[in-house]
């Protein structure tokens, strides 16, 4: 129980949180509650209560927590038919909640894989209150940061509802960037991979442009990164200029840009573009022809093209990637080494039995080993590693193999 919620199954969980299905027991009706949980920051203790993994992680930690309640905050003003409702927030067992409405419909994954390749006519229809929710939510300086097919619900109406905000996937103050991972690989622009990247609008709307090209391709868009060296969008787009329209393919491409600052900056820019069909105002972005040819307006001439400048600058941001990466992995292995060598025995014992612990509120038979089940029920992240776990694969997890795999986390963590 959570105050007077009574929490039934778990919906989804993922590297940032984990999504429940509860009945709230006063107004008797199903709710979906969203508990705070970084998989790479979070632990839960034997007594319940969620806390940071280690000293280390704390602040980071604890600066997710606060913009978790910040975003639930703002986010619980909105009353929009297309945005999932926030109906109450709260702290409690050292983490937050977020209570919202739980949409009864479809996912638009499933209903793509039932009904693949939608008319235009039913993707707009989908898109624009999609848009009109987005707008609402830019102008109040929230983005949603995990537009994907699993985030958009249509319900039997036909009418589309975005869910799971990704609160707290700012970039982190300080070097530790775990919550800016939360991402999903060919639905994220280029700018979330790094912290450093500039995101607004241009970065939901590059999401919601791959929910299209994976609706009327019947692929997944391919990942931002993989495009710096192999680009298949627009050869892609233009097979099916027998299927959908030139403006709204085109539409798509163009909100798909890897740059952002080519891509459209605002809903309304591109609402134009792809629901009204009028072209952008200042079209540099491909047109689909019999060839698919690169066209612009014949009242302005057509920039001069710097692919070289694009690859520069492409090659000089993964440089500085790869270079932070190992001064940090450095950086965090000598601090987590100092730490240990510095670690009382006290703290060292405390730990195990802080561990052992775990291990026995989850085991609800008691009889000394976890059963995926139970895995999943109180360690989402384990589970997902359950065979590597399992080293004798008995199809349980005994108090030796699990100690043996928390020691194993904690050590991936401190060479990151």
């Amino acid at each position: 129980m959570l105050h007077e919620y009574r929490i039934d199954q778990i919906l989804g969980a993922g590297g940032f949180g984990i999504s429940y299905l509860a009945a709230d027991t006063h107004l008797e009706k199903q709710v979906a509650i969203k508990e705070y949980f970084p998989a790479e920051l979070a632990m839960r203790s034997a007594q319940g209560e969620v806390l940071a993994n280690s000293a280390a992680r704390d602040a980071d930690y604890r600066w997710g927590l606060e913009r978790f309640l910040q975003e639930a905050r703002t986010l619980a003003k909105f009353s929009h038919a297309h945005i999932v409702r926030v109906l109450r927030y709260f702290a409690a067992n050292g983490t937050a909640y977020m209570v919202m409405d739980y949409e009864q419909g479809e996912a638009l994954k499933t209903r793509l894989l039932r009904s693949p390749r939608p008319p235009e006519a039913e993707l707009k229809r989908l898109a624009a209150p999609l848009l009109d929710g987005l707008r609402a939510v830019h102008a109040s300086g929230i983005l949603h940061r995990d537009i994907k097919p699993d985030n958009i619900v249509v319900r039997a109406d036909g009418s589309p509802v975005l869910i799971d905000f990704g609160a707290a996937r700012h970039a982190l103050a300080g070097e530790t960037r775990s919550l800016t991972a939360v991402l999903t690989p060919g639905y994220a622009p280029l700018e979330q991979y790094s912290g450093q990247g500039k995101q607004g609008p241009w970065t939901d709307l590059y999401a919601l442009a791959g929910v299209l090209y994976r609706a009327v391709t019947d692929q997944a868009p391919p990942d931002a990164v993989a495009r710096m060296k192999s680009d298949p969008v627009a050869a892609r787009l233009a097979q099916e200029k027998t299927r959908y329209g030139g403006p709204f393919l085109k539409a798509i491409e163009w909100a798909l840009d890897p740059d952002e600052k080519r891509r459209p900056q605002s809903v309304d820019e591109w609402n134009e573009a792809l629901v009204e069909g009028k072209p952008p105002s200042d079209a540099t972005v491909p047109i689909p022809t019999e060839a698919y040819a690169k066209t612009v307006r014949l009242d302005k001439p057509p920039p001069p093209r710097r692919r070289w400048r694009w690859w520069a600058l492409a090659g000089v941001v993964l440089l500085v990637l790869v270079l932070g990466a190992i001064w940090n992995k450095h950086r965090r292995a000598d601090r987590a080494k100092a730490e240990e060598a510095a670690a009382p025995p006290a703290k060292l014992e405390r730990l195990r039995r802080d561990v052992e612990g775990q291990f026995r509120t989850a085991d609800a038979n008691a009889d000394g080993f976890l059963s995926p089940a139970e895995t999943r029920g109180h360690f989402p992240a384990i589970a997902r590693e359950f065979a590597r776990a399992d080293a004798d694969a008995d199809g349980r997890i005994s108090l030796e193999e699990f100690t043996r795999l928390r020691r194993q986390q904690l050590e991936r963590r401190f060479a990151k």
